[in-house]
């Protein structure tokens, strides 16, 4: 969900998507909390292996046919369970995966059946800050309260 979906063909051929940046800060930021952020995509583009470096991530799986075997993989070796796991999908594809996670989300455009199986769907569009959404969602419930007896912020 880092782009809108589109694809944008250059003079020559080549395929072009554009990228918010606001989306790649909020992916920094899980990671830099500490978090495992990957991307799995059904299509394959140097566009997204250089998106991801930029962005330090390197758990990148692209091609994937079965994304829920992807994502339990991932899971497992990081030894994480499901309910630790949030994934964010758009189309029919992301089915499986969506039910493999404890927090399903879709973006504002999903198709339907991806927005009934989600219990979080984004008010903002995909490539256009649907990622940072999600992510100031899980990084406000990852953080204690400022409150914290334990003087931790």
């Amino acid at each position: 969900m880092l782009t809108d979906g589109g694809l944008h063909y250059g003079e020559n051929g080549e395929v072009l998507k554009r990228f918010d940046v606001r989306d790649g800060q909020g992916l920094v930021l899980l990671r830099e909390a500490g978090l495992v952020v990957a991307i799995v995509t059904r299509k394959q583009s140097a566009m997204v292996s250089r998106r991801a470096q930029d962005l330090g991530i390197a758990e990148v799986h692209q091609d994937v046919v079965d994304k829920a075997a992807a994502v339990k993989d991932l899971l497992a070796r990081h030894r994480l369970t499901p309910d630790q796991a949030c994934y964010v999908g758009d189309d029919v594809g992301d089915l499986p995966a969506l039910a493999a996670v404890g927090l399903p989300v879709a973006v504002a455009d999903a198709v339907a059946e991806v927005r009934r199986a989600a219990t979080y769907v984004t008010r903002a569009r995909p490539g256009h800050g649907a990622v940072r959404e999600v992510c100031n969602l899980i990084l406000a419930a990852h953080r204690p309260p400022a409150n914290d007896s334990r003087g931790i912020r």
